[in-house]
């Protein structure tokens, strides 16, 4: 190929293997003839991926199915804490766990949100937002005071969750849900975080009780987080509002999308973010509510020894 361009340029270079530029010292000209050999290249997969597609067509029932790329998550180490949607065991401890009443429409999420002291400017906004996206929700400052005490507040004042929100250097870095009044309390890292103001095109979010969605919560522990998470929000979403909230774990990370959905046709639906937009990482679950020196932890991240390969996840 690039002696074929050389050729149409006239500038007599000999021929050199495929995909070598090496011998054009014109950093403008070997730029140019770079860029030549990408659209020659487009071209020819587009060619291809045509063809393929019209063998295809022609062959019918016939065709060869699809070959599926490898991922590192279809290659995922077993995991014998996989849930079964069918186990009696799993269908026993979902209605005896912690979060049985709420499943159960027996309680109505009530979720305080606070901070760690002296918080940031951008922490503060984040449980501003935090709150427009998470129905009954209020925010309360820290004011110094030590969690036990806000968590023995909160259960006078019937909230069923707490929600804090850690920072360092002006930045959030954390997250803690405890579920009132008996637990569990999961600790998140928290990174990437987006505010309304730095997403581009972000929309307006309304009074509407958002639609909830949890993906790939898969093992027992998955499961555990998903069902907290699901606690948080009302039991009867208003659809009219079109407002949905994400939470999608994709190798251990769990990733914070708020949208507003419409749908174009009965194929295709048009999506605006409304913010914020934050990643989770789960770091411990503990037994009851927060409680640093002698709680009683069912699962820690100890990521020397846990994390040996990078195939192998724990949600």
């Amino acid at each position: 190929m690039e002696a074929e361009i050389c050729e149409n340029k006239g500038d007599g270079c000999p021929q050199m293997p495929q995909r070598t530029l090496a011998h054009v010292k014109n950093k403008q000209k070997r730029q140019e003839m770079f860029r030549k050999m990408q659209i020659e290249k487009r071209k020819e997969k587009l060619k291809e991926k045509k063809k393929r597609k019209k063998e295809e067509e022609m062959a019918g029932d016939k065709a060869k199915p699809k070959q599926v790329p490898k991922t590192i998550e279809n290659m995922r180490v077993f995991d014998e804490t996989m849930v079964d949607p069918q186990d009696q065991e799993v269908s026993y401890d979902e209605t005896t766990d912690e979060m049985a009443p709420y499943f159960n429409r027996e309680t109505t999420p009530k979720v305080l949100i606070t901070t760690s002291d002296k918080a940031a400017w951008r922490t503060r906004r984040l449980c501003k937002e935090l709150s427009s996206c998470i129905p009954d929700s209020q925010v309360h400052h820290r004011r110094h005071l030590p969690l036990k005490r806000i968590i023995k507040k909160a259960q006078e004042n019937d909230f069923t969750d707490l929600l804090v929100i850690n920072d360092d250097r002006g930045k959030p870095n954390g997250l803690v849900i405890s579920h009132l009044p008996e637990g569990p309390t999961t600790h998140f890292k928290m990174s990437s975080v987006k505010l309304r103001q730095d997403i581009k095109r972000c929309g307006k979010t309304s009074d509407h009780k958002p639609e909830l969605i949890l993906n790939n919560f898969n093992t027992r522990l998955g499961h555990t987080i998903g069902r907290q998470i699901a606690s948080l929000f009302p039991h009867d979403p208003n659809f009219v509002g079109r407002r949905v909230v994400t939470f999608h774990n994709q190798r251990d990370y769990i990733f914070f999308r708020h949208h507003r959905y419409v749908f174009k046709n009965n194929k295709k639906a048009g999506l605006q973010e409304l913010g914020p937009r934050f990643t989770l990482k789960p770091r411990s679950v503990q037994k009851g509510t927060f409680d640093s020196k002698f709680g009683e932890y069912e699962w820690v991240h100890k990521r020397h020894e846990m994390d040996t390969s990078r195939r192998k996840f724990f949600l």
